[in-house]
């Protein structure tokens, strides 16, 4: 989506939303390989966090004609789910008593 010709154009926006949905993945890997449930914990809740920083930005995208209601639906509506799973996730972290490995 963001190598559209509207995206592409938008250097700065582009980098932004793509180093978003990156880093959702990074922090899950790097939380769960430090191996402790608090710091496993604290990493689901910045990705989680993040989610919410993709759906932010795919409003603007939407807001200033960068991409249709049909891409920002189907693309929102995976980070929705995304941020549901994290929440679950989140919560069971929480629940659980030592380490995550």
């Amino acid at each position: 989506m963001t190598r559209k010709e509207e995206f592409s154009r938008d250097f700065g926006f582009r980098d932004q939303i793509q180093r978003a949905t990156v880093s959702v993945m990074s922090n899950l890997a790097e939380g769960f390989e430090r191996g402790g449930r608090a710091e496993f914990h604290q990493f689901v809740v910045i990705a989680k966090g993040l989610c919410a920083e993709v759906r932010s930005r795919l409003n603007v995208a939407l807001d200033i004609g960068y991409i249709s209601k049909e891409e920002f639906g189907q693309v929102n509506n995976l980070a929705i789910e995304l941020s549901q799973e994290l929440g679950g996730q989140r919560a069971s972290i929480y629940k659980q008593k030592g380490s995550v490995k």
